[in-house]
């Protein structure tokens, strides 16, 4: 879709601030200036502003003009790469990732913890005309059991979208599931054994974890970089030392680093994993949440051997409450529909037409435009609100896509003791242990910006720096 005129000349301005070109304060063109220069209408030329200001970058000040407000050039440094891993552990987190989310979730909690997009950035009124005209026109249907692979229509539909990322596939290579962490445990389950080693992101996300720990697994912690994501390196030497059996990696916008492996690093994984026959579970779920003009690529796209097994779902990006996601798995296509038969049957039948609905009407591109401009505007808030109130030598990562940021502070810092602090004033973020297997990450936390920065959210995020000042 092309973009509206508005929106190209806010953009050019937003280029000139980020390089430095338009400085913090600088007096921007009056609205009837701009207009002159550009060639545009008066009401273009206020829009542009519109925009701009909507995501934080300038401000109007009365009687006077608009004014450069935040910078990304001023952005502290990136988080540290994770240290090596020396051994390949079994996992025990699952007590501790248990504690924190039982804490998180009490009655009046503020909460800077949740991973997922707020309601007031889903379409709710389209989905739920989606599903009346669903039960309206299949009462009989979404009563009974979906086949095991899941509902054609929705195969169909993601089988096409495939082609955002790369991919061209049919909807007999999707297999749908209850989110994105089943079809990761089924893929787990499908190519190892009970005391494999598993490579994984370091820091990654903590469920992934739990399905490790679940199965009898060991990971191997690939440190990450928080721009460029795993050490391609470190992956090849870790390959023959610790007999790694399978990957689990979040390529794009992992959770909670942010970072994006560049789409030849991603070409490069996925020809080094063939050659020496390692399947590669790829968790794409945060994909479609990009903030430049073009999705990065997948590393399902570069799979010549059928060795990537790509998973992802809805939860991130469109219904949470749903629990659809779906995997594209290649040559393990018939064991994952062989463990998904034996151990849950089917998947949630009416969600999976409400869904599918949804997509073939188009309304799923049109949303995601609006929910990638509004996650984008909300990182810029949250930065502002974060910078104005950690301390200074705090390291925060910036994510060009998904939704939460990564703070490290000093090696001091305990951050579980602002965590429990935190809780005591109905606050709550997540503690960076949760991400590791081996104890890293203790002077670091995780913040979510999916929901919109509201008074509430801006006073807590402001209390828990100040927290982190004087601990």
């Amino acid at each position: 879709m092309q973009k509206v005129l508005y929106q190209e000349v806010a953009e050019r301005i937003e280029k000139l601030i980020q390089k430095g070109s338009l400085k913090l304060g600088d007096k921007l063109l009056s609205v009837r200036a701009l207009s002159q220069e550009q060639g545009v209408s008066l009401s273009t030329a206020y829009q542009t502003y519109y925009y701009l200001e909507s995501k934080g970058l300038i401000e109007a000040k009365p009687q006077s003009g608009y004014y450069v407000k935040f910078s990304t050039q001023h952005f502290p440094a990136m988080p540290s790469m994770a240290k090596e891993t020396q051994v390949a552990r079994p996992v025990s987190t699952s007590e501790m990732i248990e504690d924190v989310y039982q804490r998180l979730f009490q009655p009046g909690m503020i909460n800077l913890a949740v991973g997922s997009p707020g309601i007031p950035f889903l379409p709710v009124a389209k989905l739920s005309k989606a599903a009346h005209y669903v039960i309206r026109k299949q009462p009989d249907k979404i009563l009974q059991y979906e086949e095991v692979k899941g509902n054609a229509n929705l195969r169909l539909q993601i089988a096409r979208l495939s082609f955002n990322w790369g991919g061209a596939v049919g909807k007999d290579d999707v297999v749908i599931t209850a989110g994105c962490v089943e079809a990761l445990s089924l893929a787990i389950k499908a190519v190892t054994q009970p005391g494999d080693a598993v490579a994984i992101e370091s820091p990654t996300y903590h469920a992934i974890f739990q399905i490790m720990e679940s199965q009898g697994l060991k990971v191997v912690e690939i440190p990450c970089d928080p721009q460029h994501g795993i050490d391609l390196q470190f992956l090849e030497n870790a390959i023959t030392r610790f007999a790694i059996k399978a990957c689990l990696f979040v390529p794009n916008f992992n959770n909670p680093i942010g970072s994006c492996m560049p789409d030849a690093n991603k070409k490069k994984l996925v020809e080094l994993l063939a050659s020496k026959e390692i399947p590669l579970i790829e968790d794409d779920i945060y994909g479609e949440l990009y903030f430049g003009t073009n999705r990065p690529r997948t590393c399902k796209s570069f799979d010549k051997k059928g060795m990537v097994i790509y998973c992802s779902s809805f939860s991130k990006s469109l219904a949470p409450g749903y629990r659809l996601g779906y995997t594209i798995a290649g040559k393990f296509t018939e064991k994952i529909i062989a463990l998904k038969r034996m151990h849950v049957v089917s998947t949630n039948t009416l969600a999976q037409a409400v869904i599918a609905h949804f997509l073939e009407h188009g309304r799923y591109e049109l949303h995601l435009r609006n929910l990638r401009k509004n996650l984008h505007s909300n990182w810029l808030k949250y930065m502002q609100v974060i910078l104005a109130s950690f301390p200074e030598s705090a390291k925060i990562s910036r994510p060009s896509g998904g939704f939460v940021i990564w703070i490290e502070l000093n090696k001091q810092t305990d951050v579980w003791k602002i965590f429990n602090k935190a809780l005591k004033q109905k606050i709550g973020f997540v503690p960076g242990e949760i991400f590791s297997a081996s104890g890293k990450f203790s002077n670091c936390l995780r913040l979510s910006f999916g929901e919109p920065l509201t008074k509430a959210r801006e006073d807590a995020i402001k209390q828990v720096g100040r927290m982190f000042h004087h601990p």
